[in-house]
C-alpha cells in the first residue's frame, strides 16, 4: 500500500501536482487524509469509474 502521509506532504510541498486513489484504496487514503493537518486545502474531483483526482489548492486559491 502507498505511503500516503508522505505523498499528502510531497504535494504540499510542491514535489507532485495530484495524487490519484482508485476506488479500492480510497478508504486506506481516506483515514490519512481526515487527519492531515492541511485537509481542507486538499480538493479531490471525481473521475468516471470512481477513480478520485486530488490536488493541493490554498487557501483562497481555487
Amino acid at each position: 500500500m502507498p505511503d500516503y502521509q508522505q505523498a499528502l506532504q510531497q504535494l504540499v510541498a510542491g514535489k507532485i501536482s495530484e495524487i490519484t486513489i482508485k476506488p479500492e484504496n480510497f478508504f486506506a487514503f481516506r483515514k490519512v487524509w481526515t487527519d492531515f493537518p492541511q485537509r481542507n486545502e486538499i480538493v479531490g474531483t471525481a473521475q468516471r469509474g470512481g477513480t478520485i483526482v486530488y490536488q493541493f489548492h490554498e487557501s483562497g486559491k481555487h
